[in-house]
C-alpha cells in the first residue's frame, strides 16, 4: 500500500493525510462545565498540531493528578500497616504492607511516562515520545515480581521458624484498612485511565483492586490464629503471594499485547465500517491501528470512483479522517490512501518491484 508518511506537522503530502486533529468530538467521557462546552461550541476546531500537543497535554495533566493523589492515598495506608506490623510481627499484614509500597511505587515509572508523552514530536522521534507508557509498564511488571518475591520468602520463612502474632484485632483492622485504601484508588485510576485511554493507568487501577482483596485476605489470617491455628498468618502470606502472581500473569499479557502493536478487533472493525460508510467510498481495507502512549493512530486505504479528480480525492480523503476521528475512541491521527476503483494495479506494481 502506497502512502505518505505521518509527518509531526500533520502536513501529509500527495494520498496521505497525516493531520492529527485535535478536537473533543466524544474521544472521552471527560465531565465539562456549561461554560466550557458553550466555549467548545463558539471557538473555532483548527486543526494544526498546537491542538493535538494541548490535548495530549490535558489528559496527561489529569493521569500525572490521579498519580500523584493515589501515591498519597497508598503510601499513607501502607505506613499505617507497616506501624502496625512493627508491633504484631504478622507476616501476612507484612506481605500486604510490602504490595502496597509496590503498589504505590508503580505510579513513578507511569508518571514519568506522562511527562515524556507531553514532549511535542521533533524530527528524531518523529511520533513523539507517548510509547514511554509501554516502556513503564515493563518497570510496573518488574515491580510487581520484585514485591511477589519479597513477600513469598517472608512467608517461607516464617513457616520455617514460627513465631507468634500479637495483636490480631489490630491485624484484622488494618486489614481492613488495606482493603478501603485500595479500593479508593482502584476506582480512581480506572475511571481517569478510561477517560484519558491510557492502558498503563487502568491496569495499574486493576492492580490496586486486587490488592484490596489481599488485603481482606490478612484479616482471614487473623482470625485463624484466633482460632487456635497459628500457622494460619504464613499460609495467608502464601495466599498473597499467589495473588500477586496472578496480577503479575494479566500485567505481563497487557503490557506485552501493547508493545506488540496489540489493537482490540472491534475497534479495528469499526474503524473500516466507519470509512465504508463515507459517501463516495466505494470500498475501506487495510486497516493498521496502534497505540502511541494513551492515544491511536490509524491508516488505511479507500476505493474511490476513477473518474474524480486529485483534489477531490483529497476532500474526500479528508472526508474518512474527520469521521473516523469522531467516531473511533481515542483515534487522533489516520493516514488515508485513496485507490481508484480502476487501474490501481499498475501503481502496486511499482511498489513490489
Amino acid at each position: 500500500m502506497a502512502q505518505a508518511p505521518d509527518h509531526p506537522t500533520g502536513q501529509g503530502t500527495g494520498h496521505g493525510h497525516g493531520h492529527a486533529h485535535g478536537h473533543g468530538h466524544g474521544h472521552s467521557a471527560r465531565r465539562t462545565s456549561l461554560w466550557s462546552r458553550v466555549r467548545h461550541a463558539v471557538t473555532p476546531h483548527s486543526h494544526d498540531s498546537a491542538d493535538r500537543f494541548d490535548n495530549a497535554l490535558e489528559t496527561s495533566k489529569r493521569g500525572m493528578r490521579t498519580l500523584v493523589w493515589s501515591f498519597v492515598a497508598l503510601f499513607i495506608t501502607a505506613a499505617v500497616q507497616l506501624v502496625i506490623v512493627a508491633f504484631t510481627d504478622s507476616v501476612a499484614l507484612l506481605g500486604d504492607t510490602i504490595h502496597n509500597f509496590a503498589d504505590g511505587l508503580t505510579a513513578v515509572p507511569i508518571g514519568i511516562a506522562f511527562l515524556l508523552g507531553r514532549r511535542a514530536a521533533t524530527r528524531r522521534y518523529t511520533y513523539g515520545l507517548g510509547r514511554a507508557e509501554d516502556l513503564a509498564g515493563v518497570v510496573v511488571v518488574l515491580i510487581i515480581a520484585a514485591s511477589a518475591g519479597l513477600a513469598g520468602y517472608e512467608a517461607v520463612l516464617r513457616l520455617i521458624h514460627p513465631q507468634p502474632v500479637t495483636h490480631l484485632w489490630v491485624v484484622a483492622i488494618a486489614g481492613v484498612v488495606g482493603f478501603a485504601g485500595n479500593e479508593l484508588v482502584a476506582r480512581w485510576r480506572i475511571t481517569v485511565g478510561r477517560q484519558i485511554g491510557s492502558a498503563a493507568l487502568v491496569a495499574d487501577g486493576l492492580h490496586a483492586r486486587t490488592d484490596g482483596f489481599t488485603s481482606l485476605a490478612v484479616v482471614l489470617g487473623a482470625a485463624g490464629v484466633a482460632l487456635g491455628f497459628p500457622y494460619a498468618d504464613p499460609i495467608i502470606g502464601l495466599v498473597i503471594t499467589v495473588a500477586i502472581l496472578f496480577v503479575l500473569r494479566d500485567a505481563a499479557k497487557e503490557v506485552f499485547r501493547r508493545l506488540m502493536d496489540a489493537v482490540d478487533p472491534d475497534t479495528v472493525g469499526l474503524a473500516e465500517r466507519t470509512a465504508a460508510s463515507v459517501a463516495g467510498v466505494l470500498k475501506a481495507g487495510d486497516v493498521r491501528m496502534r497505540w502511541i502512549g494513551h492515544s491511536l493512530r490509524a491508516e488505511l486505504a479507500v476505493t474511490v470512483d476513477s473518474a474524480l479528480t486529485v483534489e477531490q480525492a483529497h476532500h474526500l480523503a479528508h472526508e474518512v479522517e474527520h469521521h473516523l476521528v469522531r467516531t473511533v475512541p481515542r483515534l487522533t491521527a489516520v493516514v488515508v490512501h485513496t485507490e481508484p476503483a480502476t487501474g490501481a494495479g499498475k501503481a502496486h506494481e511499482l511498489v513490489s518491484r
